[in-house]
């Protein structure tokens, strides 16, 4: 659980780790990408991590370019109920390194024929975690994300986000 308040940079830290090891592992086959999955309670907010993805991910490119070592810039995708066809398509027959998206979403995707590019998954980070604790969303949410370890078959690593984890014990339990 990250708790920290608004604009200190909590998603960016939940992310390093994992950029780190999309950018510089060996990339796996195309349809064992996505590795990282981020919840967002927010379409809007799911959208926002998308392009304020693209800075950090140049930033280490270019450095590991200047530094002469190899990576990969890995691809991100957005689902939302916004996401067109084609692009929903898209990401079932090449799956994105990351994939930004919703809790309604993802239960969509768990339900579909691409719940197969989920598989790979290692990653899970719950943004404003607070707030779906408490509600019916977070309980849908909560067997959402049991699901995709489940697809998974090995624990995910969860990181949750908030700038107002209260109460703290709760919020460690639901995670």
């Amino acid at each position: 659980l990250l708790l920290a308040p608004t604009g200190t940079g909590k998603t960016l830290a939940a992310f390093l780790g994992a950029l780190d090891r999309l950018m510089f592992a060996p990339v796996p086959p195309r349809a064992s990408r996505c590795r990282v999955v981020y919840v967002s309670p927010l379409k809007a907010l799911a959208v926002d991590i998308e392009r304020n993805l693209r800075a950090p991910l140049q930033g280490i490119a270019r450095e590991a370019t200047a530094q002469g070592v190899p990576f990969h810039l890995p691809q991100v995708s957005v689902r939302t109920g916004d996401t067109p066809a084609r692009e929903r398509a898209r990401f079932q027959r090449a799956p994105a390194d990351i994939l930004v998206t919703t809790p309604e979403s993802l239960y969509l995707l768990l339900t579909s024929r691409a719940r197969a590019a989920l598989a790979s998954a290692e990653t899970l980070i719950l943004d404003e975690i607070h707030a779906l604790v408490p509600t019916k969303r977070g309980s849908h949410l909560a067997l959402s994300v049991e699901r995709l370890e489940e697809l998974c078959g090995r624990p995910l690593q969860r990181i949750g986000l908030s700038a107002t984890q209260r109460p703290l014990d709760e919020v460690a339990r639901f995670l």
